[in-house]
């Protein structure tokens, strides 16, 4: 669906990828009042979730399926990459495997894991001593 909507509004770089009802912005009322919002919550026993919260997830789903922090500035709609950032939350699985990732990259060709201690080794002369 999401990649058939640029074809849909052709070459205009100002088109909204989606629009609400009456062809202008999502508002959050309108989300709120197409997705059920209030009820589906309260359902769920998890009042405490914003609408906002769906932002956080979206751009968390995009980041970690690759797609590049400059692209999710735009996509977001913020002026700066410092915006953005709070918006990113990796998963504990994303957070895992980074942890196993470093520990492969430091093991990586060694025995064992860990700093290794290096021999001190007799200073080198380059000059000689003429008497």
């Amino acid at each position: 669906m999401v990649a058939s909507r640029p074809l849909a509004v052709g070459h205009d770089p100002d088109a909204r990828l989606f629009t609400g009802p009456r062809g202008g912005r999502i508002t959050t009322a309108v989300l709120r009042d197409a997705t059920h919002w209030d009820k589906v919550v309260v359902r769920l026993g998890l009042e405490h979730l914003r609408r906002h919260d769906l932002r956080h997830t979206g751009l968390t789903w995009l980041a970690d399926a690759g797609v590049p922090l400059h692209v999710l500035r735009l996509i977001a709609g913020h002026g700066s990459l410092l915006t953005t950032q709070p918006y990113l939350h990796p998963s504990k699985r994303a957070s895992t495997e980074a942890g196993a990732a470093l520990s492969a990259h430091l093991t990586a060709g060694r025995e064992t894991a860990g700093p290794k201690v290096v021999p001190e080794t007799a200073p080198v002369r380059h000059l000689r001593i003429v008497r």
